[in-house]
């Protein structure tokens, strides 16, 4: 099975574009004010009306206010709900919207209990650990920390870049790779050599 690529953290038209002319599955937009990827709605609203067809849109909050994401909803073309946060299963459900649960990942985590309360959700994202960080440090895992079988999709993030790629679709079989400042030339710039790098050793190694 193909690998699939998600970039998070976009803040400009032209790198989501890019990103999309390089063939990535989805795209990732923060709506959380202390990222310095965070983008606005009328900012947000501008990639997502300039990206082709069959790219997906993936909206990335953390322990918002309802208000808040559906007044996101009301004006960005959206697909999937990443939440990032302590939210509960039923506050992951309010949208009517598929959703991906993020786990920060550290000893004592159980995963077979985690995705029994989040059953329903489109896959879990396995990241790192920060005390009073909420991901995008640019750290990884401990992946042997990933134990058991998931029936939920694996979607592996952090500290992922073009040099480890490979490796981490041979160690990991995840559905998909989560990426974000393994690609920058700065936070929220994206570089297009190192996304075409990334997505290019994926490519080879699925």
């Amino acid at each position: 099975m193909r690998t699939r690529v998600k970039i998070c953290g976009f803040t400009r038209v032209e790198d989501a574009l890019a990103a999309a002319r390089l063939g990535v599955d989805a795209i990732g937009l923060v709506f959380y004010s202390q990222s310095p990827r965070n983008v606005s709605i009328a900012k947000a609203a501008a990639i997502t009306r300039a990206l082709p067809a069959f790219v997906s849109v993936v909206g990335l909050f953390v322990d918002a206010e309802p208000d808040w994401v559906r007044d996101v909803l009301a004006e960005v073309n959206i697909d999937c709900l990443q939440f990032h946060g302590d939210e509960s299963p039923e506050e992951c459900r309010l949208y009517a919207k598929p959703y991906i649960k993020a786990i920060r990942m550290q000893p004592g985590v159980d995963l077979d209990d985690i995705q029994a309360q989040y059953a329903d959700a489109a896959g879990l994202l396995l990241d790192a650990y920060h005390p009073g960080v909420q991901g995008g440090t640019g750290s990884g895992f401990d992946w042997e920390l990933i134990t058991g079988k998931l029936s939920l999709p694996l979607i592996l993030a952090g500290g992922l870049s073009p040099e480890n790629a490979a490796l981490a679709v041979q160690q990991v079989r995840p559905y998909a790779l989560d990426v974000s400042s393994g690609v920058e030339a700065g936070k929220g710039v994206k570089d297009a050599e190192k996304m075409a790098a990334f997505i290019r050793k994926i490519n080879q190694t699925t």
